[in-house]
């Protein structure tokens, strides 16, 4: 079997050229991986075609090289990846997971250079996907094709899984959902699983819920110069956030946890959009909706929260003649027409957040390969959320998050990665494998 620092010596380095070459190709398709359904959906195996380019020649499907490679399509077009360098001895496991072929939209206009072809200025890498996640995709394509050039004799079989459909959760049934749901991950389970779709080159040991919510509130429309006879559903809806906002912080203070973990914030319920139907400026609209999230630390269940969310909500509406009201007239009852303004809350789908097992394998692994590659060590937490790990978690696999794109690059204008991060984040990835040969 290959010593760890054989194997070390073996895999070598990123080799540049052959990734910037793979890198600028599929950059050149992220323009049809746009994901904002119904107006873009993205066509994930113009990506996929790339790879195979990079991997058939070392499959089993043409006789060229050890790979064993798997596309799965669900849906026309909508392709994901399973390609599998086998080890020696039944069981022993390691997988790179999420390195996702679809990208968040860009616009041309908003840009300081073409976000569809990628361009190189010193060590950055720039356009849509560098960072998040096309950068990853290349990274990895490269590490499986090194090992099927190489051919080392490991006992750990090694997995990479191109995943479709990550940066949108309006269809489903597409990407790793669908290819847990049909076990064909299943044995991925026996061994570390590394989702490769974070930044910044430490481990992300912590990830946020997310419950979008909206608030629709129903007042009574009329002339602002006779405020008494209205009931003001803006004046309404700022009250009752208020109240919500007080009983969400109190039920579901900062956790001991969140400090272990590293999150920057804790747990936080506000509102980010606000609509009404229109009207003139002397005109008290007569509804208006607001709406916003609740980012949950993995130490709080996404379903309590939502229960309590709408305990709140009715309670408001069975005394809303006790809110707090803002000046002398105004009110949100009207007694004399027998009118209460109201409030009807809604929930999109929600989604829980990981807290990472600290005490694993996988992460003393990936711990130590950052320390010695990257020169420091420092996991980190966000309630930034990242659909799918918890329930990959909750399926029982030994999950661990790390990226190496930018976060600050992270769905932005003007993304880009740079090449000396990826080319430690192929380091670190030859050491998991060599620490996990022991």
């Amino acid at each position: 079997m290959a010593t760890a620092t054989n194997l070390l010596q073996t895999l070598g380095n990123l080799e540049k050229d052959s990734f910037i070459s793979l890198l600028s190709n599929l950059i050149s398709e992220s323009r049809y991986v746009q994901n904002n359904p119904p107006e873009l959906i993205p066509e994930e195996d113009r990506v996929v075609k790339h790879v195979l380019n990079s991997l058939s020649p070392l499959s089993t499907t043409t006789g060229g090289g050890p790979l064993i490679i798997n596309h799965v399509t669900y849906f026309p077009g909508r392709g994901n990846l399973i390609v599998e360098y086998p080890g020696t001895v039944p069981g022993k496991i390691l997988s790179f997971v999420g390195c996702h072929m679809d990208v968040v939209t860009a616009n041309p206009n908003d840009w300081d250079f073409d976000p569809f072809t990628l361009s190189i200025d010193g060590d950055k890498l720039r356009g849509r996907g560098t960072t998040d996640c096309l950068g990853h995709v290349a990274l990895v394509t490269e590490l499986m094709k090194k090992l099927a050039q190489t051919k080392p004799n490991l006992k750990s079989t090694v997995v990479a899984v191109f995943i479709a459909n990550e940066e949108n959760s309006a269809i489903t049934g597409v990407g790793v959902d669908a290819l847990v749901q049909d076990g064909l991950l299943n044995k991925l389970k026996d061994g570390p699983l590394f989702w490769i779709d974070t930044a910044d080159k430490q481990p992300c040991v912590g990830t946020g819920g997310m419950i979008p919510w909206k608030l629709h509130v129903t007042g009574k429309l009329f002339h602002s110069g006779l405020a008494h006879k209205a009931i003001n559903p803006l004046e309404l809806a700022m009250d009752a956030v208020k109240e919500i906002q007080l009983k969400f912080y109190k039920d579901f203070p900062p956790h001991p946890q969140e400090q272990v973990y590293g999150f920057a914030t804790p747990s936080t319920m506000k509102p980010t959009q606000w609509s009404y139907p229109g009207g003139g400026i002397n005109q008290i609209p007569g509804e208006c909706t607001i709406s916003g999230d609740v980012r949950l630390t993995p130490f709080y269940n996404v379903k309590d929260v939502i229960k309590k969310l709408q305990e709140y909500v009715d309670d408001i509406n069975e005394n809303v003649q006790k809110l707090e009201t803002r000046g002398p007239v105004s009110k949100y009852v009207l007694s004399d027409e027998n009118l209460r303004g109201s409030l009807t809350l809604t929930f999109d789908e929600a989604m829980s957040g990981i807290a990472c097992d600290l005490n694993s394998r996988g992460f003393k692994v990936l711990c130590k390969a950052t320390e010695e590659i990257v020169g420091s060590l420092k996991p980190f937490s966000i309630t930034g959320s990242l659909p799918l790990i918890r329930e990959l978690k909750d399926e029982g696999f030994d999950v661990q998050s790390v990226g190496y794109g930018l976060m600050a690059t992270y769905h932005a204008q003007n993304e880009y990665c740079l090449f000396t991060d990826m080319a430690q984040g192929y380091r670190v990835f030859a050491s998991i494998i060599a620490q996990l040969e022991d």
